[in-house]
């Protein structure tokens, strides 16, 4: 018998898998119930994981399609995910649904990929421990994106792993 977690999660992967085309890039995760964001968590959130892990698997596809090199493939797993800011219930019962964001607060994303070239050969692989403990410092395209700093980890990852890297003219 599957839990309830995760037959939502296979689900929720599944029904994600079926809403968009075939990608050279490939993006999971394991059970979402045993994210930190969602065991540490003391948010009654209306948004479940399926949910903005969807987005973020989005997200990750079409930035990865943009850096990597003609032909290759990235799978990624998405391993433990802690969102940016916290729920503060103690701050009364209309607050228990809002997150509130603080330095001491940062996001972190573990994944562990695998990139393949065209012939199928594995490039290289390894797991990831995605960190910005300075994430408040730095600016975010959209201020309204509730992803925005958990996007911007998996772009730097995705620019500082496996973009090419620029020549200068002088």
């Amino acid at each position: 018998m599957i839990p309830a977690a995760l037959a939502l999660t296979t689900a929720g992967a599944t029904a994600l898998a079926k809403s968009e085309p075939p990608s050279r890039i490939g993006v999971d995760w394991t059970d979402p119930a045993g994210f930190a964001d969602v065991r540490e968590s003391a948010c009654s959130t209306r948004a479940k994981p399926v949910e903005w892990l969807g987005e973020l698997a989005r997200h990750l596809r079409r930035r990865a399609d943009q850096v990597l090199a003609p032909g290759q493939h990235l799978d990624v797993t998405i391993t433990d995910i802690r969102r940016a800011g916290i729920c503060e219930p103690w701050r009364g019962p209309r607050w228990d649904d809002i997150r509130i964001v603080k330095d001491i607060y940062p996001p972190s994303i573990d994944l562990r990929y695998t990139l393949t070239g065209s012939d199928g050969a594995r490039l290289r692989g390894g797991e990831e421990k995605l960190r910005d403990p300075a994430f408040l410092n730095r600016s975010t395209p959209n201020r309204d994106d509730p992803l925005r700093y958990e996007k911007r980890l998996l772009d730097d990852w995705l620019l500082r792993e496996f973009a090419a890297p620029r020549t200068r003219h002088d």
